[in-house]
């Protein structure tokens, strides 16, 4: 039976004449909210729809915990307000704390919107919640004074899941509340006495503010998570609630307020179900994605790599306890394959029950979904440049007309994808004859590409004619190979390597007579006709030249007179430097900075922001996919309002153009020695 079914199953049992059933969600704002976060709306959606689909009612009660206290400062923020700059915030409420970038009324509305902004595409109804309104607009006044007349009912509870023992006196001191402060906003408060009806507080701040606080009129206070928590289920009559398994681990977060919640407000905690952490694959560290370890994955930018209904579908068929990879690597392509190879089966009413259930919470409304191959997309899309038009006709020409309406979505994903995370994957045609390459080739080698070129020439051949002629190649040059079928195979490669050398200059690439079929010969055909001498050959020149004209550039530059050399230094004082591989993940010119370029790079933990005057040197586009050199450990500078946490090494010559270091092939993180 489908997870979720199962899930259903036990909430209608444990309430069968439930009129309505209430399944939670919630996420604190405290900085872009990332994809992880979505499992806990995702387990609690996929639920919803399982209740309703045998027949009850149901809803998804979601929770902006915007009045929590602030209590970290992510690196994005520090990035745009400065290091420290946001500090004094910490210990206030979301919505009490200025919108760093500007633009929201608040701290918690900005990263509300960024998350909401890109959540739409899914098409996920909810009934919202803002915390903040909530509790100041005094709708749980009751159940904090109710909360205060039992604070040592509460401790008690509280204390059975704590390993240290307790006093008398922490007892006696304990109560449920925290004020925030009306001079300096925070919650650095401690009430020091309590009235007899629990309704009022004299409370004293570590600001040095000191005052009376009364319960049933002022409403800027808030219970703490393990009391608030069980409050709310009673509150709102919740049903079901997942959490991360850390919530889920003995005495945790949600057996603590279990107990609270039966205890002292006499509900029973609704059924709740652990979910693992959502890791990312590729050319990035594998880890649990959160803001605080800066894998920090937003849903606006998965869009960019996985349509909604792909990522719903990794959500959906992946049971809540299980863990996933969203990938950046070409793993991509194949959670794609098994996407639409699930959803064409749920289509034609082939698919078995789990995977038709699964599909179901896959569908969102409004949306067709059009299975064009993406791993298509991606090999031959380079090859047309990403023109829509191309690869319409290309699509004709290999005999899966697509129009460039169905694939556009895919297309536009396959070309970022390519771009942003797998520019090695690229596949572009060689301009000029790879006569370095072919001059390798012993003469039998050279009568296949021979072959190739003249059965190309003639035209008129079909796509399976191709693969056959592929294949057949090797058979007709080295004719003794035939009963070998060990060697035959090792032929076979070695000739398809030396093709796709000649033809893209790489030893693999995408299908290979897929891609002679669909590319017009006329691109590449030269590249295979080594007919006429090397010398004769205007390309062959023209390397040499390019060859000699940069051993001369090298000799010129070597033999100027270089700066002195600096002041000598220690080992220890070279290994205070932090230098590590970064990728970058992106590139922009900076608006009234001519010269500046803001470059995002990934350094194996997270993205840092490095701002670098090359602009006069390279392009955004020749930057980003490289994986270049930074000093991570310079502190933080800004540069025409934008905070530089990094610098990147580059060589600069006479001339004062720049050449940066790069290290293609290390590991993305890795240190430089």
């Amino acid at each position: 039976m489908y997870w979720a079914d199962k899930i259903a199953e036990e909430i209608i049992k444990r309430n069968p004449e439930k009129e309505e059933y209430v399944c939670a969600a919630g996420i604190s704002p405290s900085g872009s909210i990332h994809i992880g976060n979505f499992r806990d709306i995702a387990t609690s959606y996929f639920v919803v729809r399982a209740l309703q689909k045998k027949g009850r009612k149901a809803k998804l009660l979601f929770s902006w915990d915007n009045f929590d206290r602030f209590r970290k400062v992510p690196a994005n923020v520090a990035a745009v307000v400065g290091k420290n700059a946001y500090d004094k915030y910490i210990g206030m409420p979301y919505v009490d704390i200025p919108d760093p970038f500007g633009v929201e009324k608040n701290y918690a509305e900005h990263f509300q919107k960024e998350f909401l902004n890109s959540f739409k595409a899914f098409g996920i109804e909810m009934c919202f919640r803002s915390q903040a309104d909530e509790y100041r607009g005094g709708k749980y006044a009751e159940q904090i004074v109710f909360a205060l007349r039992h604070r040592k009912e509460i401790f008690s509870v509280l204390d059975k899941h704590r390993t240290q023992d307790s006093t008398e006196e922490e007892k006696e001191n304990y109560y449920p509340v925290n004020i925030y402060c009306p001079h300096c906003g925070r919650d650095t408060t401690k009430v020091v006495s309590l009235s007899e009806d629990c309704t009022k507080a004299h409370f004293t701040c570590e600001c040095g503010y000191e005052g009376d606080f009364d319960f049933t009129k002022d409403f800027n206070c808030k219970l703490p998570w393990k009391v608030d928590w069980p409050m709310r289920w009673m509150h709102e009559g919740v049903d079901f609630e997942p959490g991360g398994k850390d919530h889920a681990s003995k005495n945790g977060s949600y057996d603590t307020a279990k107990d609270v919640s039966k205890g002292i407000f006499g509900y029973r905690a609704p059924l709740f179900q652990g979910y693992e952490f959502i890791g990312i694959k590729g050319n990035i560290n594998v880890g649990k994605m959160s803001g605080s370890s800066g894998l920090n994955m937003t849903p606006e930018f998965l869009l960019k790599l996985y349509q909604p209904e792909v990522i719903l579908w990794l959500y959906s068929k992946t049971e809540p306890l299980k863990a996933f990879d969203f990938c950046l690597s070409d793993e991509i392509l194949r959670q794609y394959f098994e996407f639409d190879k699930c959803y064409t089966a749920y289509k034609n009413g082939t698919a078995n029950e789990t995977v038709a259930r699964i599909m179901e919470n896959c569908e969102v409304a409004g949306r067709k979904i059009d299975t064009v191959p993406m791993t298509q997309l991606v090999e031959l899309g380079s090859v047309v440049d990403f023109n829509p038009d191309l690869m319409e006709a290309l699509f004709t020409k290999i005999g899966t007309p697509y129009k460039k309406e169905e694939f556009a979505e895919r297309f536009a994903i396959a070309r970022f994808w390519l771009k942003t995370c797998a520019p090695e994957n690229e596949y572009i045609i060689n301009s000029k004859r790879n006569w370095k390459y072919y001059r390798d080739l012993d003469e039998s080698e050279r009568a296949e590409i021979k072959m190739l070129h003249d059965y190309l020439s003639k035209g008129g051949y079909t796509l399976d004619s191709v693969r056959d002629e592929l294949y057949a190649i090797p058979k007709r040059v080295f004719p003794d190979a035939a009963e070998d079928m060990d060697r035959l195979k090792g032929l076979q490669s070695a000739f398809f390597r030396h093709v796709y050398n000649l033809m893209i200059s790489r030893d693999k690439g995408p299908r290979l007579y897929l891609y002679l079929f669909a590319v017009e010969a006329q691109r590449y055909l030269k590249l295979f006709d080594f007919s006429l001498p090397e010398s004769e050959d205007p390309d062959a020149a023209e390397e040499v030249v390019a060859e000699e004209e940069k051993c001369e550039s090298v000799e010129e530059k070597y033999v100027q007179a270089p700066s002195p050399v600096k002041p000598q230094i220690q080992l220890d004082d070279f290994a205070k430097l932090d230098l590590r591989v970064c990728k970058v993940l992106s590139c922009k010119a900076m608006r009234k900075a001519n010269k500046l370029y803001k470059i995002v790079v990934h350094d194996g933990m997270g993205e840092r922001t490095i701002v670098s005057s090359l602009a006069d040197d390279y392009t955004p586009d020749e930057l980003v996919g490289r994986q270049i050199v930074v000093l991570v450990n310079l502190a933080p500078h800004k540069f025409a309002n934008e905070m530089s946490e990094g610098m990147l090494l580059a060589a600069v010559n006479e001339d004062g153009t720049s050449k940066v270091l790069t290290a293609e092939g290390a590991e993305i993180g890795s240190d430089v020695h």
